[in-house]
């Protein structure tokens, strides 16, 4: 079986890419005093739909992905002394072109993506070249502009304290259709909505298993659509997959570690073994992912966040 993203995402991401490039080049009799802020690391190829960011706050650096592998890397300004920023697994809430803080003397915060109802976004700022923020990821203006027009409600926003790439990966165990190991949750009861989000090509599907809580959670376009119970046995490392292709030869998928040590990237033969969730609901998820989706393994508990200030990993409260 074949898909295809919905015909107007690649002409919105090229568009985003050329301009940033035309940008870059502009700057080129300048670029000693001003260091270009932004890579395109797309390789050449024309970028598909964004469907995972990925903050690094060791390197300073934001990396954009669609299902392909990385498109754009950026230079960001992270939490300062006394407002760390959260690492963790969110998605974008909401989107606000002209935004003001609530919180700190009506500071603008351009083309404000917010991926925390407690104050945590993206936004155009300034950036010293060190962490310098209340907490949120500031961007280049131009960047942060060109971005807000790219980006869909409900993309997974990775933070990270570690440096991290992707590597190919095998499916993650949560997303594979196969009989569980062992049959204790095989015929567990779970949720499953698809009707509460439209199954549109744009709709990004995100699936977040939490270790802690022994429940993954499927998202898509940003509204819960499924839940089920989930047991992992052995360490967990925190762990992003993106499903980059799907042909006849099977699923392809990436595969980063997004906290922690940075080892153990490789998945082994007994990964799989180490999953068990109930089998329908496994199909059902099988049936729903597309080039594009995304699925995040966590060691903590989805309402309690991770290292750094205690902070929600998915927040679904109304805005405070």
């Amino acid at each position: 079986m074949w898909f295809r993203y919905a015909g107007n995402r690649r002409p919105r991401l090229l568009v985003l890419l050329i301009a940033l490039l035309a940008n870059a080049l502009s700057h080129t009799a300048d670029a000693r005093a001003k260091p270009q802020r932004w890579d395109d690391v797309a390789g050449g190829r024309a970028p598909g739909q964004l469907v995972l960011a990925v903050v690094a706050i060791a390197q300073q650096k934001i990396t954009l992905y669609d299902a392909q592998g990385p498109v754009l890397r950026a230079a960001i300004s992270s939490g300062g002394d006394d407002y760390e920023t959260p690492a963790g697994v969110f998605s974008v809430l909401q989107k606000e072109a002209e935004h003001y803080s609530n919180r700190y003397d009506d500071a603008a915060m351009p083309f404000m993506q917010r991926i925390t109802w407690s104050g945590i976004a993206l936004h155009a700022g300034p950036l010293p070249g060190y962490p310098a923020s209340h907490g949120c990821i500031r961007l280049p203006h131009a960047f942060s502009s060109l971005l807000f027009g790219a980006t869909d409600l409900g993309m997974t926003v990775v933070i990270t304290e570690i440096p991290a790439l992707p590597n190919a990966s095998d499916a993650p165990a949560i997303a594979a259709a196969a009989e569980p190991a062992a049959a204790s949750l095989a015929q567990a009861a779970y949720q499953w909505h698809p009707d509460r989000s439209a199954a549109s090509d744009g709709a990004i599907v995100s699936v977040i298993v939490s270790a802690a809580d022994g429940k993954a959670v499927v998202m898509r376009g940003g509204v819960e659509v499924g839940s089920a119970p989930v047991r992992v046995t052995g360490d967990v490392a925190p762990m992003a997959y993106v499903l980059r292709s799907w042909d006849a030869n099977g699923q392809h998928w990436l595969k980063l570690q997004y906290a922690g040590s940075g080892q153990g990237m490789e998945v082994g033969q007994e990964e799989g073994k180490r999953f068990e969730a109930p089998t329908q609901f496994r199909r059902d998820l099988a049936a729903m992912l597309r080039p594009g989706s995304v699925v995040i393994v966590t060691p903590q508990s989805l309402s309690s966040g991770s290292t750094g200030r205690p902070q929600e990993v998915i927040e679904t409260d109304p805005e405070r």
